[in-house]
């Protein structure tokens, strides 16, 4: 029993991670747009078709999550100028409603682009198997997702804490009257914020297609799923955001232990047991 859930507490890690890079990617829009990207589950999709596609043209996996954060950042660019842009400035229900028409008509055009049948991966030969643990055996490619995952979000913090631009991001999320007064194109940096969000949906979908496999509707699930990361990490929070997704992730994972059935609700449940605790979530101000 404790093989089991030493087991399943690295798996819930690993996956956490996935979320965690999904959710991060949400939190930076949402903080540099001030609405949920309701398209972002449609770019995780999409991020994992490219993969599927580069890696079946005989490339290799790395290109292929490379194809795929690149397009779903370009699809994050076009949304912001033909989607987001135009609706700026009539107000927050119209963003959302073209938000969500936006995945719809990435999700129809998934099907068209790969049909209706699900697609499958399996990871390149030097990331199959399992690494023996001592007190746990863990598939090789879980190991590799977990660690690759926390790399680029690492990555990622270094370029929001350690550079201009990611000062530029900050100050666009915090303060995005005074950074517009200070003379910084704000419409430019929410562009870059846009693509770096998109990408990092993209990443993550590219991630889990040995996984879970390429289907056009699996970014409705995992856009459910951070969004709950989202909530339970704070609004606003990019570091809530990574913290969230892990414990997720093992939440999920352990629960699939007990109650196989109830391993998604569990989710919800943890989420709404920290609103009523902290209403802001785990790390928000406000």
């Amino acid at each position: 029993m404790l093989w089991l859930i030493s087991a399943q507490l690295v798996n819930g890690i690993a996956i956490g991670m996935i979320y965690a890079l999904m959710s991060f990617g949400l939190s930076i829009i949402k903080g540099l747009l001030n609405i949920p990207n309701f398209a972002h589950g449609a770019l995780y999709a999409l991020g994992a078709y490219l993969c599927y596609s580069v890696v079946s043209l005989g490339m290799s996996f790395a290109v292929g999550l490379a194809v795929a954060f690149l397009g779903a950042a370009l699809a994050g660019l076009a949304l912001d100028r033909f989607a987001i842009q135009p609706v700026s400035g009539s107000g927050y229900l119209p963003q959302l409603i073209t938000l969500f028409g936006a995945a719809l008509v990435i999700e129809q055009a998934l099907l068209i682009g790969w049909g209706t049948v699900g697609l499958s991966y399996s990871p390149p030969p030097i990331l199959r198997g399992a690494i023996n643990l001592g007190f746990t055996i863990v598939p090789r490619y879980i190991a590799f997702a977990s660690v690759f995952s926390a790399l680029v979000i690492s990555a990622v913090w270094l370029l929001i804490e350690r550079t201009k631009f990611g000062a530029y991001v900050r100050a666009g999320i915090e303060r995005p009257e005074t950074t517009q007064a200070l003379g910084i194109n704000v419409d430019l940096l929410l562009s870059a914020g846009m693509m770096l969000g998109a990408g990092l949906a993209g990443l993550a979908g590219g991630l889990a297609l040995p996984l879970v496999g390429a289907t056009s509707t699996m970014g409705g699930d995992m856009l459910g799923i951070a969004f709950v990361v989202l909530v339970i990490g704070g609004l606003g929070s990019l570091y809530g955001s990574i913290a969230a997704g892990v414990l997720v992730g093992v939440v999920q994972s352990l629960m699939t232990i007990a109650a196989p059935a109830a391993s998604t609700a569990i989710i919800y449940a943890v989420m709404i047991g920290v609103l009523l605790l902290r209403p802001q979530g785990l790390f928000g101000e406000r």
